[in-house]
């Protein structure tokens, strides 16, 4: 997908001018909503499933079918409505695929992301602890099943250069994960591995059956403290608005 080339304009301000005086129109898109942004820190964007690209802000609400994506140098975190957490790095795609939580009927949890580009650490919620078979991350080159845990991805593709590894250099091509609580499923079609608190994996390519990898040379995804950490009322980190608004 090519990078989007995003400006404030007049119209974004009245958009949002218009959210801070009639908070109707938020509201009005509660229903839909899966999730919201409780910190951010540079750019974040969301192609809507009709086509319409907005600039999201902390509190923006996300929805299913949204591709989020984020700049270079920015993250953001996401809180969807089954406490679970997603953290982007910068350069990052992710897609709500689906998201279905029903208190009541447990049976009916479903949850599907999809990371097309970057990296992320993830949080389990309350679907991820009483239905973990239900909630699957996919990436270009293996899906991520979760039993109840605390992640790490990252996906490369000569797209890693300011990312560092243990010894120095660069991560190679393919998909890098990182357990750091419970344990993840890695699988393709070429095979498919579990791995546990502490453990570490790797994915070359969508043929290549998933490995585990040495804790010695293992990458960690790590992340600024100021997004993983939980500031009081959620407030944003950099600059950022406080709803969402068409970018042009």
């Amino acid at each position: 997908m090519a990078r989007l080339g995003i400006r404030r304009t007049a119209a974004c301000v009245a958009n949002f001018l218009l959210l801070i005086g009639a908070l109707g129109a938020v509201s009005a898109r509660a229903d839909e909503a899966v999730g919201k942004i409780t910190h951010l820190a540079g750019l974040l964007s969301a192609l809507r499933p009709d086509g319409q690209t907005r600039l999201l802000g902390v509190q923006s609400p996300v929805s299913k079918g949204d591709v989020l994506s984020t700049e270079a140098n920015a993250y953001a975190r996401i809180k969807f409505v089954d406490n679970s957490e997603v953290v982007l790095r910068p350069n990052s795609q992710l897609k709500i695929d689906d998201f279905n939580f029903s208190p009541a009927e447990p049976e009916k949890d479903g949850i599907a992301l999809s990371m097309f580009k970057g990296g992320l650490r993830a949080v389990s919620g309350l679907v991820g602890k009483r239905n973990p078979e239900s909630v699957r991350f996919g990436t270009p080159t293996a899906t991520i099943g979760i039993r109840g845990t605390h992640f790490g991805a990252l996906f490369c593709q000569s797209d890693c250069a300011g990312v560092s590894v243990a010894g120095g250099g660069t991560p190679s091509n393919g998909l890098h994960v990182d357990v750091v609580d419970g344990s993840i499923s890695v699988s393709n079609a070429a095979g498919s591995v579990v791995l546990s608190t502490g453990q570490f994996g790797f994915v070359p390519s969508v043929s290549a059956p998933p490995t585990i990898v040495p804790s010695a040379t293992g990458m960690r995804i790590t992340l600024p403290s100021n997004i993983t950490r939980n500031a009081a009322g959620g407030r944003s980190v950099g600059s950022g608005l406080a709803a969402d608004c068409v970018a042009q």
